[in-house]
């Protein structure tokens, strides 16, 4: 048996590292080509995949609130006056979670999203909007059928 034979506990045989620059078929530059840096010890060619990355242009808001940054009013859910004619009785009070009972509108993250009531559509009812935004055509629309917004 000999040194090269034995098994070590990866189940390969040992054997010594190449040692290459000293004559051979691996002799002088060792397949490093002329001088520059890459033939010196402790050269490590740039990745080209990092290449890649750098030439992407960055956008901000890459983080916890990036849909906020990105996308603005995202966070938003919005409902029409038509919306509101069909769902509700004249006199009733409209707030953000009656408005996820009727199913109008969904829960965000659990809780009610801030809502936006819009112009769309004639109401002729009077209605008592609390807790929402309102357009300003959505305002006019409301006042005028005698309903108020708080």
């Amino acid at each position: 048996m000999q040194k090269h034979n034995i098994l070590h506990s990866s189940g390969k045989a040992s054997r010594p590292a190449r040692r290459v620059g000293r004559g051979g078929k691996r002799g002088k530059t060792s397949g490093r080509g002329m001088k520059g840096a890459g033939a010196r010890a402790g050269n490590k060619g740039r990745p080209e995949l990092r290449d890649i990355i750098k030439k992407i242009p960055k956008r901000r808001g890459y983080g916890k609130n990036r849909a906020r940054t990105v996308v603005p009013g995202r966070d938003r859910s919005v409902v029409n006056l038509s919306a509101l004619e069909k769902a509700f009785n004249a006199g009733e009070t409209v707030t953000p979670k009656v408005l996820i009972g009727l199913k109008l509108i969904r829960r965000v993250g659990g809780k009610a999203p801030k809502t936006k009531i819009l112009g769309q559509g004639t109401l002729t009812k009077k209605l008592i909007l609390s807790g929402l935004e309102v357009s300003e055509s959505a305002r006019t629309a409301i006042q005028n059928a005698g309903g108020e917004v708080q």
